[in-house]
C-alpha cells in the first residue's frame, strides 16, 4: 500500500488560505474603519448602517445647497436696505430742502434737485437689477431676464419677466404721466403703456397687471431642512419679487389685491400700490418738479411735494418690513444650519457605534492573525520534507 501526505497537504492549504482571509479582513477593518465589509457579517447593523447612509447624504446635501441659498437671500436684503436708504435721502435731503425757505425760488437749484431725483431713481432700478453669481436675484422663476430698465427721462418703467411656458420675456411698460385720482383730484402715477406678451401679443392694461401680479406671487420653496417636505407653505421661500421690494407688498399681499368676482379691483390696488412705490413716489415727484420748472406754480408744487413725502415715510416703513422679513429668513438659515451639523456629527457617532470597528481591537485582531499566518508558513517546510513513507509501496 502506498501512503502520501497529498490529504494532508489539502487541509493545509485550506486552513491556511482561511487564517490568510482572516489577516485581510482584520487589515481591511484597520483602514476602513468599518466593522462589517458585507450585510452577512451583521445584516442587523449593516442595514442600519445603510439608512444611516441615506439621512447623512440628505444632510450633506442640504447644508451644501444652504450657503448658496443665503448668499442670495443677504444680496436680496442688502438690495432693499439700498432701495430704502435712497428713497429716505431723497425725502429727507433732496425733497425737503426744497420745500423749505426759498429754495425753491432759484429755478437752477429746483433742476439740481430734480437732476439728484432722477439719480437716486435711477439707482433703485439697478439694485433691481443687481445678480448673484449668474442669475438676478429679484427674478423669481425667471433668472436669466434683466427685470427692469427705466428710461433716461425716469418717465418709463420697463419691467420684463420670462413666465413658465413662454419662449420669449413678457415686456410692460409703466409711463408715469398726468392722472385723475380715485377722489376726483388731479395728480401723476403710472398707466400701462406698450405691452406685450412672450408670444408678440399684445396686452390690455388688465391682462398686463394680472401679469405683474402673477411675478409678485411667484414662489422658490427649497427644502433645507426647515419646514416639511410634505407640505411646501412650511419650506423656505427664496423667491423676493422686485415689485414686492418696491411696494412692500409681500407674496401673500400680492395675491390679496385681487377680487375673482371683480377683475377692476386688481387694476385700482396695483395701480395705487405701484404709484405708492419707491420708484413711483420718485417718478411723481419728478413729475411735479418738471412741470413746476415749466409753470412756476409754487403752490401747487409744494402741495404735491407735501404729499408725496408722506407717503414716502409710509413706503419707507413697508420696505423696512421687507428686508426684516429678509433678515428672519437669514437667521433661520443660520440656525437650520446649526442644527443640521449637530445632526451630521449625531450620525458619524451613531455610525461608528453600529458599525465602526475599535481601532485597538481590530489592531489587536491583526496581528494575532499575523502570527497565525507566518506560523503556517514556516509549518509548511517542514510538511514538505520527503518522507521514506511516501515510496513505501
Amino acid at each position: 500500500m502506498r501512503v502520501t501526505n497529498a490529504p494532508m497537504y489539502r487541509k493545509y492549504s485550506t486552513a491556511v488560505n482561511d487564517v490568510h482571509s482572516k489577516l485581510n479582513k482584520a487589515m481591511n477593518k484597520i483602514s476602513s474603519g468599518a466593522a462589517y465589509e458585507a450585510a452577512a457579517d451583521n445584516p442587523l447593523a449593516y442595514y442600519q448602517g445603510k439608512k444611516m447612509d441615506h439621512q447623512y447624504q440628505d444632510v450633506e446635501s442640504k447644508l451644501q445647497l444652504m450657503s448658496d441659498v443665503q448668499n442670495r437671500i443677504y444680496q436680496q436684503e442688502l438690495g432693499a436696505r439700498e432701495i430704502q436708504s435712497l428713497l429716505s435721502k431723497a425725502k429727507n435731503s433732496d425733497i425737503e430742502y426744497i420745500l423749505n425757505g426759498t429754495n425753491n425760488v432759484d429755478m437752477t437749484t429746483v433742476g439740481t434737485i430734480q437732476s439728484s431725483l432722477l439719480q437716486k431713481q435711477q439707482s433703485m432700478v439697478n439694485a433691481l437689477n443687481a445678480q448673484y453669481e449668474n442669475f438676478y436675484i429679484y427674478g423669481g422663476n425667471d433668472l436669466s431676464t434683466a427685470p427692469f430698465t427705466m428710461s433716461g427721462d425716469g418717465k418709463t418703467l420697463t419691467f420684463s419677466h420670462q413666465f413658465p411656458g413662454e419662449d420669449q420675456a413678457t415686456k410692460i411698460e409703466l409711463v408715469m404721466g398726468k392722472i385723475t385720482k380715485a377722489d376726483g383730484t388731479e395728480g401723476y402715477g403710472f398707466s400701462v403703456g406698450n405691452a406685450t406678451d412672450g408670444d408678440g401679443n399684445p396686452l390690455t392694461q388688465q391682462q398686463a397687471l394680472e401679469k405683474i401680479q402673477k411675478s409678485m406671487t411667484e414662489r422658490g420653496y427649497v427644502d433645507l431642512g426647515y419646514g416639511t417636505i410634505d407640505d411646501k407653505t412650511t419650506l423656505l421661500d427664496t423667491f423676493t419679487s422686485g415689485f414686492s421690494v418696491l411696494t412692500g407688498l409681500s407674496a401673500d399681499k400680492a395675491a390679496a389685491l385681487s377680487d375673482p368676482n371683480d377683475p377692476a379691483v386688481l387694476e385700482t390696488n396695483l395701480l395705487d400700490a405701484l404709484n405708492n412705490s419707491a420708484v413711483g413716489l420718485m417718478g411723481q415727484a419728478l413729475a411735479a418738479t418738471e412741470t413746476y420748472l415749466k409753470d412756476g406754480d409754487l403752490e401747487k408744487f409744494t402741495g404735491y411735494l407735501g404729499g408725496v413725502m408722506d407717503e414716502m415715510t409710509l413706503t419707507e416703513d413697508k420696505i423696512s418690513n421687507v428686508y426684516s422679513d429678509l433678515g428672519t429668513k437669514y437667521s433661520l438659515i443660520d440656525t437650520t444650519e446649526d442644527r443640521l451639523k449637530d445632526i451630521k456629527y449625531g450620525l458619524i457617532e451613531q455610525y461608528k457605534d453600529k458599525l465602526g470597528a475599535d481601532p485597538y481591537e481590530s489592531i489587536m485582531e491583526m496581528f494575532s492573525f499575523q502570527q497565525s499566518y507566518n506560523a503556517s508558513l514556516q509549518l509548511s517546510s517542514k510538511l514538505m520534507e520527503a518522507s521514506l513513507f511516501n515510496f513505501i509501496s
